[in-house]
């Protein structure tokens, strides 16, 4: 297997697209991919974007995908990368590839001396739990995630 990670490209937006849907299919939840190709890559690549990405492919073909961003941790005064997504494609796992992938952004965390390097998963997502266990990465169980979208972010705005 020859797995090389790389930067992505704004010419990558459609195949980041359909990792996206290919993960939200496996998820269980394609019917909340709201985005288009035109607003994935003006999201991802466009001028004032805060979000990065990379390709994982085998032998020149695209196999998976991650999308990060920065964000900021007041108590250690560091910076730290989140994982947004990672994907491997359904037929390409358990060949390395996916840990390939969060190895590249650990060394990146390192290498830009950022404090963390983290990630959520679905609690039903055993598999890949399981993964992330194997690595030595710990659950964050004491933390629970809040979140305002759609009408809710606008009415409560707008009060």
């Amino acid at each position: 297997m020859s797995v090389i990670i790389r930067d992505a490209v704004s010419s990558d937006a459609q195949t980041i697209l359909d990792f996206i849907i290919e993960l939200a299919v496996y998820e269980k939840a394609e019917h909340e991919v709201k985005t288009n190709v035109e607003q994935t890559r003006e999201a991802i690549f466009g001028d004032n974007s805060t979000v990065k990405a990379l390709i994982c492919e085998e032998n020149g073909v695209a196999i998976g995908y991650a999308v990060y961003f920065y964000n900021y941790s007041t108590w250690l005064g560091k910076k730290g990368i989140y994982l947004e997504d990672l994907y491997i494609t359904e037929l390409k796992r358990g060949n390395g590839a996916g840990k390939k992938m969060l190895k590249h952004l650990a060394k990146k965390a390192l290498n830009e001396k950022c404090g963390r390097f983290e990630w959520s998963c679905l609690d039903w997502n055993t598999p890949s739990r399981e993964f992330y266990e194997s690595l030595g990465a710990k659950s964050q169980d004491e933390w629970i995630g809040y979140r305002l979208e759609g009408k809710t972010l606008e009415d409560f705005a707008k009060s």
